[in-house]
């Protein structure tokens, strides 16, 4: 079983450096007593074709999987093909590419779209070649299929321009999918795996609910109890946490009638800002964002509200938090949603200060990374997000907090956003700073 990256474009030789494998030499690593090998077939500036693959230890399998699981190892051929098993053995090999973190000099390379093939296979599927081109076309990738006979495994290649991370990410969520087979139990931390792999794409995909339904199910050890428990497990997490979020936010805001002028400081395509706009006693939004690319997919995005009644158009700024703007002065709410963490913590008292002593909104409301969920997500030393300057446990936070409110005239409450584990609390950690009335 194997899966092998075809990358084509100025520049595609920086793979390397995303994947953190050397071009010149055979990666060999020992997972659970099975091998994983990794070499690079092409590797030239512009292109790149590297393949990955397992050489299965059967004793191991029929120690360790086969009475647990009742696969009938000695005729099940699902061990040898493209599978979740496969997944789970390969990786930790892609960690570097699938969390987005290779050397802090090559953080900007990962969101380079190049021309990318996948192939993988064998692949047992009980699917349709329609079935397989529904998943992936609309995610821009063209299927192409082969099979020796009408019955023998399928090899896939999907094409289409992307980035590693995602495309990784999304044959991570859509090979257990095509395979339908899983060889672990299914709780409510697959959900949580489905969710972070599936973000930025998956909420959009026609086949959600069908992805969903074949990503979470186990045949044969689902009771009854534990069925319902994933359903509600999988409506929660369909939601997301950026919509918990959000949700959350707006719950403030609307807690608060006299809030009416928001800033949505790091705006990003204006997911956020458009919910504000149908808020009914919100009377201005400013979005103000950096990146140019993500201000014009907001522009698009605020258009196509506007076609609904009742819709408050949010006005956009070119701004960062350190670039002072003397109409963000004395709004009530200044919003920073999963922003200070990607500000170097050495800086981010200079941001403050902009913010508590020159702005001077009402109320200031903060969400961040949870630093301890971490662990559940399975991400070992690795932050969230590529671009994550750092990330909090739950009492870095609170001191920092502390800080804040004896340095500046604002009180504050500390809450949590998303599924609480009982020894490492939620996954995002929300702040409301209140201005302190002055009597």
């Amino acid at each position: 079983m194997q899966l092998t990256i075809h990358a084509k474009g100025e520049g595609a030789n920086i793979l390397s450096f995303l994947l953190a494998k050397h071009p010149e030499r055979l990666y060999e690593k020992e997972h659970k007593g099975h091998k994983v090998r990794l070499f690079y077939q092409t590797f030239t500036p512009n292109e790149v074709k590297v393949t990955i693959y397992v050489v299965l230890d059967a004793i191991s399998l029929v120690r360790d999987s086969g009475e647990k699981l009742d696969i009938t190892h000695y005729i099940n051929d699902r061990e040898f093909a493209v599978s979740s098993l496969f997944l789970s053995l390969i990786r930790s090999s892609l960690a570097t590419a699938l969390n987005g973190l290779p050397k802090e000099e090559y953080l900007p390379y990962v969101r380079q779209v190049f021309q990318f093939s996948y192939s993988f296979g064998p692949v047992n599927t009980d699917l349709s070649v329609e079935n397989l081109r529904e998943l992936f076309s609309p995610l821009g990738f063209t299927l192409s299929v082969q099979s020796e006979t009408k019955n023998s495994p399928l090899y896939v290649t999907v094409t289409g321009e992307t980035t590693l991370q995602k495309g990784l990410r999304q044959l991570f969520i859509l090979i257990p999918v095509i395979d339908n087979y899983k060889h672990y139990f299914i709780d409510e931390k697959e959900a949580e795996k489905l969710q972070r792999f599936g973000e930025g794409w998956l909420d959009d995909h026609p086949q959600k609910e069908w992805i969903y339904i074949r990503a979470l199910k186990y045949k044969g050890l689902l009771d009854d109890h534990i069925t319902e428990h994933i359903k509600v497990e999988k409506e929660k997490k369909q939601k997301g946490l950026n919509q918990l979020r959000y949700e959350k936010i707006i719950e403030i805001i609307q807690s608060k009638p006299h809030l009416r002028k928001i800033i949505d400081m790091g705006s990003g395509e204006g997911k956020l800002s458009t919910r504000l706009g149908f808020l009914p006693n919100v009377s201005e939004i400013i979005a103000v964002e950096p990146s140019e690319r993500e201000t014009l997919k907001a522009k698009k995005r605020y258009a196509k509200a506007a076609e609904n009644p009742g819709f408050l158009m949010p006005m956009q700024k070119w701004g960062s938090v350190f670039y002072y703007d003397d109409g963000l002065k004395n709004k009530d709410v200044f919003i920073l949603c999963e922003v200070i963490e990607h500000i170097a913590e050495e800086k981010l008292h200079t941001a403050m200060q902009l913010i508590f002593q020159e702005y001077k909104p009402a109320v200031c409301i903060i969400t961040t990374p949870n630093k301890e969920y971490n662990t559940l997500y399975q991400l070992g030393e690795s932050m969230r997000h590529y671009d994550h300057r750092f990330e909090w446990t739950r009492a870095e936070l609170l001191a920092w907090v502390e800080k804040m409110t004896d340095m500046y005239a604002y009180k504050a409450s500390i809450s949590s956003i998303g599924e609480v584990d009982h020894e490492r609390g939620s996954p995002t950690q929300i702040v409301v700073f209140e201005k302190e009335v002055m009597v």
